[in-house]
């Protein structure tokens, strides 16, 4: 009898959505759009990244081209590259290049996914404009999916932002510590497998 509550109890904890409560509610989606990063000429974070077995320590650089375009390229102190990656202002990707240890497929995916969440380059005009507990979140529907744009009440304050399946968080990243429209630190915490970026922006 023990057995078959406890696997009861497992079984209802594994189908309650962490999104359960959230409600409809007033508001203007495209008022996350302050939080996007005002990335002019380059920008320049100190980084760690943890994925799978293997860490990687070096800069995390953000251009913004002639053509609006944003290149991303993560080195080593010495210059070498461990990936550099384009945005399209149209929403194209292109892989210039990733290291061997890094190139699959599944973190070449989830990496395209983490620094969209962080650009923004969503049409707010769709989303849908939620509440729970005192804090809004701006739901942007995905293929497979959401992206919660989570803040404080009338979008005063940036909380977090959270890439979630169905019923649960797959992927959380902050946005701290804005200056002149640029985030001072970057964090990004993958729930399902050792996927982690810290990141902390250098001041010329």
């Amino acid at each position: 009898m023990k057995y078959l509550l406890l696997n009861s109890l497992l079984l209802l904890c594994a189908c309650t959505s962490s999104y359960k409560g959230l409600q409809k509610a007033p508001g203007d989606a495209a008022c996350v759009g302050r939080f996007r990063p005002q990335y002019e000429g380059t920008v320049i974070y100190n980084t760690q990244v943890d994925v799978l077995n293997n860490h990687f320590s070096g800069l995390l650089l953000f251009k913004k081209m002639e053509d609006s375009s944003m290149r991303i390229v993560f080195t080593n102190e010495m210059g070498f590259k461990f990936f550099d990656f384009g945005f399209d202002a149209d929403g194209g990707f292109t892989k210039y290049y990733v290291t061997p240890k890094m190139d699959r497929k599944a973190v070449v995916k989830t990496l395209r996914k983490d620094f969209e969440m962080l650009l923004m380059p969503y049409d707010f005009s769709r989303a849908e404009v939620l509440q729970r507990d005192g804090q809004q979140y701006v739901k942007v529907k995905l293929d497979k999916g959401a992206v919660y744009y989570i803040t404080a009440a009338n979008c005063r304050e940036l909380i977090k932002v959270q890439n979630g399946s169905r019923r649960k968080p797959v992927v959380d990243l902050w946005m701290k510590a804005y200056r002149e429209g640029i985030p001072d630190s970057l964090d990004i915490i993958h729930q399902k497998f050792k996927f982690n970026i810290s990141s902390q922006r250098v001041i010329k």
